[in-house]
């Protein structure tokens, strides 16, 4: 079928936050009575969960130090629990498991969770911690943890279970999915800054709202809409650092170990919250007892059976490449180059040893194939969500992307001219004004 010559609104990226734009633009047009037949439509240049959502761990968590995410992923959660089958979604709960030198940030999230009414449990003391996880898990015996923040809510969704659901959705209300559709480049009339046509290799297409969701392809579209990249940062303290690049890769580390997901079950045999450590206890080898590292780490994890075992990842790497020359195709298990390293399995199934003596022995069982993948990062490693050329949108999530199913509907809710004031601590203003969000002591770089 041919691409409409025209539409209204034009969304570029079939993963989570292209397809859930298409969702609540398409439930706004339905309430009104009209249809969105012919007036949402989404390309992808390769398909459905071909990016960054395709490889998503899936976890759906509110365990943010800084009080704007917090409030913008309990929105987010709320998506996520209004059909959980329809989007593949698991609400097990959540655990951050800490050391000392995290506790009081810990306990920081906690009481602002409480402040907004999202439930959750803080154990404090290594002694009161050891006997809440050994109430979980009989074998539990990492070290050093003086802190549990128990996250009632949330849980993991299955990847391209939950994005096929949600185009499902998006279909029945009308919106066209259009695959193997490559953006070009974007056109302006004479005199005026709004967008008026997307060239893409299968012809251009005017419209009057344009919405990119493109994951770590963020770089590119941001390049030709013409926007800076490099930028001055004020930081809190008033000084400005000048230069600095808007975008930047880490190298994201997740994978398998593949063993009947049931061996993670907690000691009612029931499915367990998703497990997150952070530590400085030092890690050793389940392989020869060596030492991997005597600095701060952490890992998270859970049972899958949609991954075939118990699926996870640990703190991410930077990408040293310059940022123009950083390559994203071929993305995920298909790249040459950012792809999960033995280095990470060594250190996560070693990791999964010190938390659990049931994983003892098991490093011969992780998973060769390639996976993991490269995410793009503003800054300040928090997203960004704003509004440019007078009629484009950009979704630039920092790789906080797949928990974030509501910046969607918030962004189609700005599209269709209501402001949302969970949107308004991620503009891009933010860095010149210096009103940038607080840092937690965690070793990754997005909590």
């Amino acid at each position: 079928m041919p691409l409409p010559q025209h539409v209204e609104y034009l969304i570029i990226g079939a993963g989570i936050h292209g397809l859930s734009t298409a969702w609540r633009l398409a439930q706004r047009l339905t309430e009104k009575g009209e249809s969105a037949e012919g007036r949402v439509v989404v390309i992808d240049k390769s398909g459905i969960a071909s990016g960054a959502s395709g490889i998503a761990c899936g976890v759906v968590r509110n365990n943010y130090f800084q009080p704007a995410m917090r409030k913008l992923m309990a929105h987010s959660v709320g998506v996520w629990e209004s059909d959980p089958e329809g989007l593949s979604y698991h609400p097990v709960g959540y655990m951050q498991i800490s050391c000392e030198s995290m506790r009081e940030d810990v306990s920081t999230i906690f009481e602002q969770q409480r402040e907004i009414g999202y439930e959750s449990v803080f154990i404090e003391g290594e002694r009161e911690s050891t006997q809440y996880m050994r109430g979980l898990f009989a074998d539990w015996r990492a070290q050093g943890i003086t802190s549990v923040l128990h996250e009632k809510r949330g849980g993991y969704s299955n990847n391209t279970k939950a994005l096929y659901g949600l185009a499902k959705k998006v279909e029945a209300l009308g919106v066209r999915i259009a695959s193997g559709v490559e953006v070009k480049g974007f056109t302006s009339e004479s005199g005026s800054s709004a967008i008026s046509r997307v060239e893409t290799s299968k012809g251009a297409i005017g419209c009057d709202h344009v919405i990119i969701g493109a994951g770590p392809w963020v770089r590119d579209f941001w390049s030709m809409l013409g926007l800076p990249k490099q930028i001055d940062i004020r930081q809190p303290d008033g000084e400005v650092v000048r230069g600095v690049d808007m975008w930047r890769y880490w190298q994201l580390e997740e994978g398998v170990l593949k063993v009947a997901p049931e061996v993670l079950s907690d000691n009612d045999g029931n499915v367990p919250p998703v497990i997150h450590v952070d530590t400085d206890a030092p890690l050793h080898s389940v392989v020869d007892g060596s030492l991997i590292t005597d600095e701060m780490w952490g890992i998270y994890y859970k049972p899958d059976w949609h991954f075939g075992g118990v699926q996870g990842g640990a703190s991410p790497y930077k990408v040293e490449t310059p940022v123009d020359d950083v390559s994203i195709d071929p993305y995920g298990p298909s790249s040459p180059e950012f792809v999960s390293s033995q280095e990470f399995a060594h250190m996560w199934v070693s990791a999964l040893a010190h938390c659990h003596e049931r994983f003892e022995g098991t490093m011969p069982k992780y998973h060769r194939e390639p996976s993991g993948g490269i995410g793009c990062f503003t800054p300040d490693s928090f997203p960004v969500f704003d509004h440019y050329h007078d009629n484009v949108s950009i979704i630039a999530d920092s790789n906080h992307g797949w928990k974030m199913i509501g910046v969607g509907h918030l962004i189609a809710d700005e599209v269709m001219g209501e402001k949302q004031d969970l949107l308004e601590p991620f503009r891009f203003g933010r860095f010149a004004k210096g009103e940038l969000h607080p840092v937690s002591h965690s070793p990754y770089p997005w909590s």
